[in-house]
């Protein structure tokens, strides 16, 4: 019975905070900056690959009305043309949204350092005021209800020099 009690109080006697690192990262302007940023680069690539698409789909509109009046051999030619210019256009859509494409390396250039910044600063507080965990409400998983007086999110925005 005792030990029992001793470890409740010792799971009791840890210290718990909250963040939303979703409220902290929309009041840093850096990191406005660079979403409209990779927005921007975004609407640039999806421009692009919508136009090779049309192309493709001007060759074959091409294809379907002279195809009747073409040889086999021009036929086989003229749909691997297509084909090619299809395969091109999905290549550069893969380059730029793939999983590692141009989109993917612009966000972890651009936003990842201001994230660890603010790792940074979660880290910090924590040791300092000795919070065992620091939960992110921003997620929402498995968190149900947070106490606002646990919530630290303007103490990092502070840490990390900005103002509510």
């Amino acid at each position: 019975m005792i030990l029992a009690s001793f470890s409740a109080m010792a799971v009791w006697s840890q210290k718990i905070a909250f963040v939303d690192t979703e409220y902290i990262l929309n009041n840093i302007p850096a990191y406005e900056a660079a979403n409209e940023q990779l927005e921007q680069l975004s609407k640039q690539y999806e421009n692009e690959i919508k136009a090779k698409f049309k192309e493709v789909e001007q060759l074959y509109e091409v294809y379907r009305t002279e195809s009747v009046f073409l040889s086999n051999d021009l036929k086989v030619k003229k749909e691997n043309e297509i084909v090619e210019k299809e395969q091109s256009a999905k290549k550069l859509q893969q380059t730029y949204f793939g999983q590692n494409g141009e989109l993917y390396k612009h966000r972890e250039t651009l936003i990842k350092p201001i994230q660890d910044q603010v790792y940074s600063a979660i880290s910090a507080l924590a040791a300092e005021k000795g919070y065992s965990v620091i939960f992110d409400k921003s997620t929402g998983y498995g968190l149900m209800y947070c106490e606002s007086s646990l919530d630290v999110s303007d103490n990092i925005l502070a840490r990390l020099g900005y103002k509510k």
